[in-house]
């Protein structure tokens, strides 16, 4: 049998065609705002664009958007955006209500049901929620058609409540409480599942927005609890890599704001001064692999190696006590004739005069522990060699210290052993600082320790440079400085600044018992003229002083006292 041919009129024709058209459109909208909600970050701007986007597509007047928080006991709907076209410059305000039953949003969180009303003045009877008017009465507005849709994650979680106001017949016409009814029409079902849809693909970006919040999060408390870390193993140094980060994000920031000379061309984005920030707060994470004697070590001796030789002093004075009290005794046993006439005036005891010598030798040794002890003390302290006082030292005393490197004395074993080791003298005799060659290899290995570290770390995408810009922070420019030895070419801008603001801290931290504060001044004389040996950034050191970076921590300086 042959079929006839079924004739559809022109008017309907077009009327498909337009529909099939608009539908189109629709579906390109629909994919244009899940790129767009993909690409938002900030989740303020993510609810605003879900909300104008489910306006824009059913030619809404006005809505809102409720978030669930469960920070509390107690849930609660927060209140946390609001459009409206006819009232634009009304002021608006977050706020949290009760998560119930009673109100429009409250109930479709609850339920997970969609509300679809021709007119929220008009309610069916019976039905537990009602529209509060409060807004309308004050505004005034008025509210006549209503869609309120659950933003259901794909496991059915709700996590909040997309509403729609005011389904207008035409997207220009603005509403006033005389012509809302009459401008306005009902919610069709075609809209509803379409801003449905939307509202979970929203739901997923809400998520996925939190999910990366909760990682960033994540990793904040993770350098956090390092810094807590490394402070904790070395106490003298507290503060000193939350101060290098503020100082480090500060310079960043002034660098981005430059607009002319070399540093013009650098910019930063706001993910990479987080990512800076990381690697400023984690830059000397490997020092909890240093040993902890020697990451706390103040002085040139440690503190039991100066408890064993301040012990070989006083043994070694109490044997020269027993020495002589020994060789006083054995006279008087070889002298028994020693007994002499008190009422003679003038004859001279021979015994009572080596007796006498021989308390005047003992008082002379001791003497000369005790000058030993005393220097060595003095000598244990760092920065010793370099100052005025040792410098003026005269050959007599060089000599002296060459003649304690050659004392010796008899240990309660009986054994000959020397007042201060070979090592010991090497320590003490240190030029600069507290440490020996060997101990500053190994406090200088925490650089290599931190790269390893936080390079086992799954960064993400946007923190994979933590590693390498936290790696060069003890980098010169000019290939002296340490673990690799690089140049400026081979070293991250992010790292240069870096390595600015470690050295202003380092140099101007608070009193520790190997090294004074130095005033603000000082240490940017020593920045520029590190600066001079092509050591570090000049541009960099000259932007900190002239934008005075400093200043994030307190900081002033006089400019007219710089020398």
């Amino acid at each position: 049998m042959k079929l006839a041919p079924v004739h559809i009129s022109n008017l309907e024709s077009q009327g498909f065609l337009q529909e099939s058209s608009e539908r189109v459109e629709l579906i390109e909208q629909l994919l244009a705002i899940g790129t767009a909600l993909s690409s938002s970050n900030d989740l303020d701007e993510l609810l605003k664009l879900i909300l104008s986007k489910s306006r824009e597509i059913t030619f809404s007047d006005a809505g809102s958007l409720y978030l669930i928080n469960h920070t509390q006991a107690e849930p609660k709907l927060l209140f946390k955006v609001a459009q409206n076209d006819s009232l634009p410059h009304k002021p608006f305000n977050e706020f949290v209500m009760p998560l119930n039953r009673k109100s429009l949003a409250g109930y479709v969180a609850l339920t997970g049901e969609s509300l679809k009303l021709a007119d929220a003045y008009k309610l069916p009877p019976n039905v537990p929620y009602a529209l509060d008017r409060s807004f309308d009465t004050n505004m005034p507005y008025r509210t006549c058609s209503v869609l309120v849709l659950p933003m259901q994650k794909p496991d059915g979680e709700i996590i909040g409540v997309l509403q729609l106001i005011n389904r207008k017949s035409r997207p220009d016409v603005t509403l006033t409480p005389k012509n809302a009814v009459e401008v306005t029409q009902p919610y069709s079902d075609w809209e509803e599942r379409i801003v449905r849809s939307l509202a979970s693909q929203a739901a997923i970006s809400i998520e996925r927005h939190h999910l990366q919040e909760s990682i960033e999060n994540l990793f904040e408390g993770f350098v956090r609890a390092s810094v807590q870390i490394i402070e904790t193993r070395d106490p003298t140094t507290s503060g000193h890599s939350e101060r290098v980060a503020e100082l480090t994000v500060r310079l960043s920031e002034e660098v981005c704001a430059i607009t002319h000379g070399p540093l013009s061309k650098a910019y930063l984005n706001d993910r990479q001064i987080r990512e800076l920030r990381y690697a400023a707060l984690l830059h000397d994470f490997g020092k909890v692999g240093v040993p902890e004697a020697i990451l706390g070590k103040r002085k040139k001796l440690y503190p039991s190696q100066l408890e064993v030789i301040l012990h070989r002093f006083a043994l070694a004075q109490r044997t020269l006590e027993m020495e002589c009290a020994q060789k006083k005794f054995q006279y008087l046993l070889e002298h028994p004739d020693h007994r002499h006439n008190k009422n003679s005036s003038t004859s001279i005891c021979p015994h009572c005069h080596k007796l006498e010598q021989l308390d005047t030798q003992l008082a002379q040794a001791i003497e000369t522990i005790k000058h030993y002890r005393e220097f060595v003390q003095k000598l244990n302290e760092p920065e010793l060699l370099l100052t005025r006082d040792f410098q003026a030292f005269t050959e007599e005393t060089l000599t002296q210290l060459n003649t304690l490197s050659q004392y010796t004395y008899r240990d309660v074993d009986g054994q000959i052993k020397p007042l201060i080791t070979k090592a010991e003298m090497v320590q003490l005799l240190v030029p600069k600082g507290n440490l020996t060659p060997e101990e500053r290899l190994r406090i200088e290995s925490h650089v290599t320790h931190t790269y390893h570290f936080l390079q086992r770390i799954p960064w993400t995408k946007h923190l994979k440079g933590v590693p390498m810009i936290a790696y060069g922070h003890h980098e010169k420019l000019d290939g002296s400085g340490y673990p690799r030895g690089l140049k400026q070419d081979e070293i991250p801008l992010q790292t240069q600044m870096l390595t600015v603001a470690d050295i202003y801290d380092a140099l101007t931290a608070s009193d520790r018992p190997y090294k004074r504060r130095l005033p603000i001044e000082t240490a940017m004389k020593i920045l520029r003229q590190e600066a001079a040996k092509n050591k570090i950034n000049g541009d960099l050191v000259e932007l900190f002083e002239q934008r005075q970076v400093f200043s994030v921590l307190g900081h002033s300086l006089n400019v007219d006292s710089v020398a």
